[in-house]
């Protein structure tokens, strides 16, 4: 049976405040805890209704029940298991390889996730985020990520200062930009993304060395924006498009 005092401490891993005095971070769901095993993550404790890993012997198994498990649990559904995970050290040293995405003060957890799990699938190693963008390790970060998390290096850094000395293709994104499908794209470079409802700040806007847009196609014009994600995923397409 969970006490009290373990179910305070995983609640409170929702701030961030609380995942960096615990050194501590929460993921939920089978496909999730899956990766997390299969990484360099370690798991201080899992939590589970279920055995879904017998074959991991070397970490600690506590068996709750439902009812115990939507105490700790950050879904409305509940999903047969957490692992509480130690957060790992900060790697200080970026390397960058091929192209890059940088993200100018994202404040949506879903849209963070989202964008992760994308940089995964496109093959983009490494996202640059301002230090006022959503936390990785916020539960709704990881658990919308679908294990991508462990796999793409997120930094958080002074993003200005970082394009200031940066030598290669800046490219950012604005409604007035060059259309994605009339510029020829390189595999190397850094793509900003910018705020949900502020876009690219505009220190930021005069780093960059390209400007793109995604063109409108529609009849009635009455679509002002496409969410900041949807808007990476066609960025990226298009990007990797002009590899072949």
């Amino acid at each position: 049976m969970l006490s009290n005092n373990v179910i305070k401490i995983i609640t409170s891993l929702s701030s961030k405040k609380y995942r960096q005095k615990y050194n501590l971070f929460v993921v939920e769901g089978v496909k999730n805890i899956g990766e997390v095993i299969k990484s360099s993550i370690k798991i201080k404790e899992l939590f589970i209704t279920e055995d879904f890993w017998p074959d991991e012997n070397s970490i600690k198994k506590t068996y709750i029940d439902e009812k115990e498990l939507k105490k700790i649990s950050f879904l409305s559904t509940p999903n047969v298991g957490l692992a509480l995970c130690e957060l790992p050290s900060n790697d200080e040293n970026i390397k960058l390889n091929g192209l890059t995405i940088a993200l100018d003060d994202i404040r949506d957890p879903g849209n963070l996730g989202t964008i992760i799990r994308l940089a995964d699938w496109f093959g983009v190693e490494n996202i640059l985020c301002t230090k006022e963008s959503v936390d990785l390790y916020n539960p709704k970060v990881v658990m919308s990520t679908m294990g991508s998390f462990t796999r793409v290096k997120v930094h958080y850094i002074e993003l200005e200062s970082f394009l200031s000395t940066y030598k290669g293709n800046i490219f950012g994104t604005f409604m007035e930009g060059e259309s994605i499908y009339e510029q020829k794209l390189p595999q190397e470079g850094i793509l900003v993304m910018g705020n949900e409802a502020n876009g690219i700040s505009k220190p930021i806007e005069n780093l960059t060395t390209n400007k793109l847009s995604i063109p409108f196609f529609g009849k009635n014009g009455s679509t002002e924006s496409l969410n900041v994600a949807v808007a990476t995923s066609v960025i990226l397409g298009e990007f990797k498009s002009q590899i072949y």
